[in-house]
């Protein structure tokens, strides 16, 4: 991370120029475990201040191939912190000859986090399986941790942890897991405005992942215009026309005076 340009960026504010503002995923994440595995989920909308940037993004980003983790917070934050300590722990894994532990990509997380005090806007549930069973935790962005059963973060966390809080029980299945968390990811998309479009799951077990892209899309497009539109002539008035006839052209050959 490069700090040279933030004075010049608070002279352009101070006389009045707006800069461009991050784009931010708002976000409703989830994570829950169960017998032998963990579910992550997150809904798609990423958003610029008031305005949807994007309605499908991706906020369940890979860390190992048995870990993966969701992020909130700022896109491009989470984005960045994310492909470095996966870049990191995949030389760990040619170093070593060993897998990764959820564990180990917890620590980096954390300790990355933890050097810029909570300025690198990274919200994240990080979970994964490994040889000593499936593991969940919680990445605040100054770098603090928690390690639970079940968590949310992002703006609709409290939705999504009221669902969580009512229908969690130890020992779920695989497909209870699934029905509970997207229930809880459904419940911030439809009552917190920074959430949005459609359901993401990630299902983590010792057999490998399995990603569910859009698997519930509760906000349906209702209207698709026709394409190509077809305007019919006359539209647009034609106020005036001229032609270029080939023998009003002159072809000058040789070089440039």
């Amino acid at each position: 991370f490069q700090f040279d340009q933030c004075r010049r960026n608070a002279s352009l504010e101070a006389r009045g120029l707006q800069g461009p503002r991050p784009w931010s995923t708002g976000t409703t994440i989830a994570g829950v475990v169960f017998q032998g595995g963990v579910v992550l989920g997150a809904d798609t909308r990423s958003t610029a201040g008031t305005t949807v940037a994007d309605k499908n993004c991706e906020k369940i980003h890979y860390i190992a191939p048995n870990v993966w983790c969701c992020g909130a917070g700022t896109a491009a934050d989470t984005e960045n912190v994310t492909s470095m300590i996966g870049s990191q722990l995949e030389l760990h894994r040619a170093t070593t000859g060993r897998g990764t532990r959820v564990v180990t990509a917890l620590t980096m997380l954390k300790q990355h986090l933890f050097k810029y005090q909570g300025y690198v806007s990274a919200a994240l549930v990080l979970g994964g399986v490994d040889f000593t069973g499936p593991h969940l935790f919680t990445v605040y962005p100054h770098g603090s941790t928690d390690a639970l059963p079940f968590c949310t973060m992002g703006s609709g966390s409290l939705n999504a942890m009221a669902v969580f809080e009512a229908g969690y029980k130890e020992g779920m299945t695989e497909a209870e897991a699934m029905a509970l968390v997207a229930r809880a990811i459904r419940s911030g998309i439809f009552n917190d405005l920074g959430s949005g479009s459609n359901v993401d799951l990630c299902v983590i077990t010792k057999e490998g992942k399995t990603m569910h892209r859009n698997y519930e899309t509760p906000n349906p497009k209702t209207y698709r215009r026709p394409q190509p539109v077809v305007f019919p002539p006359g539209t647009t008035v034609v106020t005036k026309s001229s032609a270029a006839t080939l023998k009003d052209v002159a072809v000058v050959e040789g070089e440039p005076g």
